[in-house]
């Protein structure tokens, strides 16, 4: 198993400048951010140019990662593949081809991104819409080598009212996804808020082979300010679609998630992919030097349990609560 950290969080660096720090900083790999360039939000950086990518631009990449010991597990473009517009939805998934083309030209087996959801209509509509327009986005990328991951994330900020708004928040979900082709990218932090137990859908997923990458993010939890405004959050003053009013994300290790038992399910079970740390903590960013801080902190969490050193297969089980699950 490898530790590594999503670079959107970096996107005021250069590619060169996040790598030299991530290598000196002690992460083996890189999951690579390629939104398009100019996007509004503070995550959605643009690491590579994929819309222009040549193979001379691949060589060049490969040599700058080879400097530093560093690999690309994943390129992420995570955006609303089922978007309402019809012209904004092919747009993305223009983007979307382009992402696939640079990760076969790099040799990277695997580029994330979203289901997302058209949130006019309801799940069942959209399931059917996604049956038309990702399956070809997903035979897209096998004919090019690459397998097209979905992330877990709700995206709730996308509903005007706070519902989930990804069609990939749960394992009866991921099955679904798993039977247009995706594979599933796995990030602890969207579960508990949705009322899933993180370790419990992780075992029903490995057991399934549906885990081809894992984010690690954490969440923090007001549980008396979910009494006053419910499970979607806050309805009236809300100052932004994040302004859920009872949880936050945070960097592993400053939430309420049980990180060795996350590690030891995947030990237990046989993964040996990347854990890459996503970082969207807000009190440990918004500055180059606390973003940093909060990828140490990450670090210092996850880094103890990955690696030879810190796991014994002689001693891999489900750990406490182990079993079946469902």
């Amino acid at each position: 198993m490898k530790l590594g950290f999503l670079t959107a969080c970096l996107g005021g660096q250069s590619l060169e400048q996040v790598a030299a720090w991530a290598s000196a900083t002690g992460y083996d790999c890189l999951e690579v951010a390629v939104w398009p360039p100019g996007g509004a939000h503070e995550h959605n950086a643009a690491h590579l140019d994929v819309a222009n990518f040549t193979a001379a631009d691949a060589e060049r990449v490969g040599e700058l990662m080879s400097r530093y010991s560093l690999t690309i597990p994943t390129v992420t473009y995570c955006d609303n593949n089922l978007h309402a517009d019809d012209r904004l939805r092919e747009s993305i998934h223009r983007h979307l081809r382009s992402v696939i083309d640079t990760a076969a030209l790099l040799g990277v087996r695997n580029v994330c991104t979203f289901i997302g959801r058209d949130v006019n209509r309801s799940v069942a509509d959209n399931l059917k819409s996604g049956e038309r327009h990702l399956r070809p986005l997903v035979e897209y990328a096998g004919e090019r080598g690459v397998r097209l991951l979905a992330e877990n994330c709700p995206m709730e900020g996308w509903h005007p009212d706070g519902y989930p708004s990804n069609l990939a928040y749960s394992p009866e979900l991921w099955d679904w996804m798993a039977d247009l082709g995706f594979g599933l990218t796995y990030d602890p932090s969207h579960l508990p808020w949705l009322g899933i137990d993180p370790i419990d859908a992780l075992r029903y997923a490995l057991r399934r082979g549906m885990v081809v990458h894992v984010q690690a993010k954490d969440i923090e939890i007001d549980e008396r300010a979910r009494t006053r405004y419910g499970v979607f959050g806050k309805t009236v003053g809300r100052a932004s679609p994040t302004d859920v009013g009872w949880w936050r994300y945070r960097v592993p290790g400053r939430g309420g998630l049980d990180w060795n038992r996350v590690i030891d399910t995947l030990y237990a079970h046989g993964y040996d992919g990347t854990v890459s740390v996503e970082h969207e903590d807000p009190v440990w960013g918004g500055t180059l030097a606390k973003t940093h801080e909060g990828l140490r902190i990450a670090a210092g969490t996850l880094r103890p349990l990955i690696g030879p050193e810190a796991h014994d297969p002689g001693a891999a089980g489900p750990g406490p609560g182990g079993g079946a699950g469902w």
